[in-house]
C-alpha cells in the first residue's frame, strides 16, 4: 500500500518540520550567541555564568537526543513535536525573567532539551511518507530551519535588542509560538511503517557503514566549532577588522546556513548523498584553507559564506546517508539517527571546551585552532572514501546494489 502523502500534505508536513528546527535549534541555540554581550553589560548574570547558561543549551540537547524516540514511543512522534515546540515557545518568554542563575539554567536546559528531540524524531517522522525522488530536497528543507536561526541571529536580534533584553526574549518566543501554532495540524498523524518482512534488518555491511557514518558525523563537529564559534573575534581581533566589519561576515556567515541544507539536499538527489558528502568536505578544507591564508576582503567572505553552509548543511546529507545505508528498515534509520545525534552532540560539547583551552594556551591563535578544524574534516573526508570502497565491496560480494549507487 502506498504510504506516501500526496503533494499538499507533504507540503505542509515539511513546512512542519522546517518551523519546529527554526524554533527548537536555529532558535533557541543560535539566537543566544548576540545575546551574550547584552546579558553581561546589562548585568543580568556575571560574564562567567552567561558563559556556563550558554552551555545548559548543548547539554540539554544531549539529553534530547537520547530522550527522544523512548518518549515519541509514549506520546507518539506528532504530539512530541507539538510539545517540544510548544516548550522552546514557553522558554524564550520564561528567559525574559532573570529571577536567578538556575531559573535560567533550567529554562536554557529545556530549549535545548526540545531542540534535540526535534533533531531527533522530526524527519524521520516526515521523510518515510515523502516519495523517494523528492526525499534529498525535503530533507534540506526541513533543516532550513537551522539555516534560517543562524541568520536571524545577526539579523532579527539585533533589532529586538533595540527595545531591550527582556522584550527581545519576549519577541523570539511570539515568533516561536506563532509557528508553534500555524504549523500544529500540518504534522503527519502517523509515519509511513516499514514493511514487515524487512523491519530490523540490515545490508550485510551496514555495521561498518555506520560506524564510519558516527565516526564522521563526530569528526565534523570536531571541525566546524571553531568556524561556527571563533570567526567573529577571529575577523574583530585576529584579523583586525574591527567588530563592524565581524558582524558583517556572521551575516554571511548566517546567509551561508540558510542555503546550505537545500543546496546539499539538491546535490544529494541529484549526485548522491557520498558523492554530495566528498564534496562538501572538500569545500569546507579550501574554505578553512582560504580563510586562514587569504588577506583579502573578498576572498575571506566566500571562504565565510562556503563555511557557513556546513553546520546545517550535513545534517540531511548524513540522514541521507543512515537511510541509504538501512534502506526500507524505519525503526533501524530512527534509532541510527539517534545515536549519530547523540555523538554529534558529545562531540560537539567536548570540542567547544578543548578549543577553548588550546585557545587560551596557544595565547589566543585563531589559526591554530582553524586549521585544527580543516584537520578534523580531512580525516572525515578519508573515512567517507573508506565508506564508499566498503559499499563497493559489497557489492562485488553481492550485496544490494541500492547502498553502493549512493555511497
Amino acid at each position: 500500500m502506498d504510504t506516501t502523502l500526496d503533494r499538499a500534505a507533504a507540503t505542509r508536513a515539511i513546512l512542519a518540520g522546517l518551523c519546529a528546527s527554526l524554533v527548537g535549534i536555529g532558535l533557541a541555540r543560535f539566537a543566544y550567541t548576540p545575546l551574550i554581550p547584552p546579558l553581561i553589560e546589562a548585568h543580568w548574570f556575571a560574564a562567567q555564568d552567561v558563559v556556563f547558561l550558554g552551555a545548559a543549551n548543548l547539554v540539554g540537547y544531549l539529553a534530547g537526543a537520547l530522550a527522544g524516540r523512548p518518549l515519541a514511543a509514549r506520546l507518539g512522534s506528532r504530539r512530541t513535536l507539538q510539545l517540544m515546540m510548544a516548550l522552546a515557545s514557553l522558554a524564550f518568554f520564561a528567559c525574559a525573567l532573570p529571577l536567578s542563575v538556575a531559573w535560567f539554567f533550567g529554562w536554557r536546559f529545556l530549549s535545548g532539551l526540545s531542540g534535540g528531540i526535534i533533531m531527533v524524531l522530526a524527519a524521520l517522522s516526515i521523510l518515510p511518507q515523502v516519495p523517494p525522488e523528492r526525499r534529498g530536497v525535503a530533507s534540506g528543507a526541513i533543516f532550513l530551519g537551522l539555516g534560517l536561526g543562524i541568520a536571524a541571529s545577526g539579523t532579527v536580534v539585533p533589532l529586538l535588542l533595540n527595545e531591550g533584553l527582556a522584550a527581545t526574549w519576549a519577541g523570539l518566543g511570539a515568533l516561536s509560538l506563532l509557528l508553534t501554532a500555524v504549523s500544529w495540524r500540518w504534522w503527519p498523524r502517523a509515519a509511513a511503517a516499514a514493511p514487515a518482512a524487512s523491519a530490523g534488518r540490515a545490508p550485510a555491511h551496514a555495521g561498518f557503514a555506520l560506524k564510519l557514518i558516527y565516526a564522521q558525523y563526530a569528526l565534523k563537529a570536531v571541525g566546524l566549532v571553531p568556524m561556527m564559534v571563533f570567526l567573529v573575534d577571529y575577523v574583530a581581533r585576529g584579523l583586525h577588522l574591527g567588530s563592524h566589519t565581524a558582524a558583517l561576515f556572521w551575516v554571511v556567515y548566517g546567509l551561508g546556513a540558510t542555503a546550505g541544507p537545500m543546496l546539499y539536499g539538491v546535490l544529494g538527489d541529484r549526485l548522491g548523498i557520498g558523492t554530495a558528502t566528498r564534496i562538501a568536505l572538500v569545500l569546507q578544507i579550501l574554505a578553512a584553507a582560504v580563510l586562514v591564508l587569504a588577506h583579502g576582503l573578498a576572498g575571506l567572505l566566500a571562504a565565510t559564506f562556503v563555511i557557513g553552509t556546513y553546520p546545517p548543511g550535513i545534517v540531511p546529507l548524513t540522514l541521507g546517508r543512515i537511510r541509504h545505508t538501512l534502506p526500507q528498515d524505519v525503526p533501524a534509520q530512527g534509532a541510527a539517527w539517534s545515536r549519530a545525534t547523540t555523538i554529534f552532540a558529545l562531540f560537539q560539547a567536548l570540542a567547544g571546551y578543548a578549543y577553548s583551552w588550546i585557545f587560551a594556551a596557544t595565547g589566543g591563535d585563531h589559526r591554530v585552532l582553524m586549521e585544527i578544524g580543516a584537520a578534523a574534516l580531512a580525516v572525515a573526508l578519508v573515512s567517507d572514501l573508506l565508506l564508499a570502497r566498503a559499499a563497493w565491496a559489497a557489492l562485488a560480494a553481492g550485496a544490494s546494489n541500492r547502498v553502493p549507487q549512493e555511497a
